[in-house]
């Protein structure tokens, strides 16, 4: 099977519920965006040390959610497949949430704004974060060009679930300086 199928030579691409778009339609934008910010994750991942396991599984989990995102991005919402993927939901939501909390009982109180770098994880983890908001961005305008009806529950979930996700490489990238014995750049205006 070849990897081409020149399907999308005309600038179209397809959606998981059949249907084909411009390459620029902004649901394809915010699903590129969720891609890119896993392949992210996946750099990141590759630059732990091997007794990173913790931080190497709460990634892995990160990017099979992104992979739920995805799918869940890439069909209409009225799509009959909607209804067979799995989605984001409380227990996802629960998860950032206690890694966070746990990361952020062995670090020391901020006292600014950092300037990021530092030992190469915290480098990845920033630019991960910042990947992250950018395809929030673009999922909180997709979630407003779905409120023409009802905006989707599912969608609400992949929100909050993202905007944790961005607290959560910032503090990664905190703890990575912290374990290092990097000090944090605190930005002087």
């Amino acid at each position: 099977m070849s990897i081409y199928t020149g399907r999308g030579d005309d600038g179209t691409t397809g959606l998981l519920s059949d249907e084909r778009v411009p390459k620029n339609h902004e649901r394809i934008d915010a699903f590129g965006d969720i891609d890119e910010l896993n392949a992210t994750l996946g750099v990141l991942k590759s630059s732990l040390a091997d007794d990173a396991v913790e931080s190497t599984r709460q990634i892995s989990r990160i990017q099979s959610d992104m992979l739920k995102i995805g799918a869940y991005l890439s069909a209409w919402r009225d799509a009959p497949i909607l209804e067979r993927l799995e989605k984001i939901d409380d227990t996802d939501i629960r998860f950032m949430e206690t890694a966070i909390d746990s990361m952020e009982v062995g670090l020391p109180p901020l006292n600014g704004f950092l300037v990021y770098g530092g030992h190469p994880c915290a480098a990845w983890s920033n630019f991960a974060r910042a990947v992250c908001r950018r395809a929030e961005r673009k999922v909180v305008g997709l979630s407003i060009e779905l409120k023409v009806g009802r905006s989707p529950r599912h969608m609400k979930y992949i929100l909050v679930y993202l905007n944790r996700l961005s607290d959560y490489l910032f503090l990664l990238g905190r703890k990575f300086n912290c374990l290092t014995g990097l000090p944090e750049d605190i930005w002087k205006s």
